[in-house]
């Protein structure tokens, strides 16, 4: 889908604020609410606008201690990469799941209530995976930028 200036606007409120009032975001486009609502609607429909979500704080919810996990694996055949993906997709824990270059294949961004949480999972859950050969934590100290909007 080839997108206009107008989808652009229409994406950067709506990743603001995807709460807005079709009317509001409208107004703000510089659209009739009925085109505004035409082109939201192919948006979502085309796959551009993949779902809408509420940004919870982790802290306000008990899960104040975040990492950046380096996972090194043992083997890359399907059966194990398979596993591996499957077991990441399914784990609330895990946020964020990249297979990367480098001298890590995967990269994990991991929430949890704390430090032993954390320990839970990698004993009772990481390592026990048999493509699992190593793993590399980096415990976040502070957050700097959170920003899940996509630059339209």
């Amino acid at each position: 889908m080839k997108l206009d200036a107008r989808d652009r606007l229409i994406l950067k409120f709506l990743q603001a604020d995807c709460r807005m009032s079709n009317a509001d975001l409208a107004e703000r486009v510089g659209l009739s609410p009925s085109a505004c609502w035409r082109k939201t609607r192919s948006l979502e429909e085309s796959g551009v606008i993949e779902s809408y979500r509420a940004r919870v704080s982790p802290q306000a919810v008990g899960l104040g201690f975040q990492a950046l996990v380096h996972v090194q694996l043992t083997r890359h055949n399907p059966e194990h990469l398979n596993e591996f993906i499957t077991a990441m997709e399914v784990r609330p824990e895990v946020l964020d799941c990249y297979a990367t270059t480098g001298q890590a294949d995967y990269h994990l961004r991991v929430l949890c209530k704390d430090i032993a949480a954390y320990n839970d999972f990698l004993e009772g859950f990481l390592f026990r995976l048999s493509a699992v050969e190593s793993a590399q934590t980096n415990v976040v100290l502070k957050e700097i930028k959170r920003n899940p909007s996509v630059p339209v």
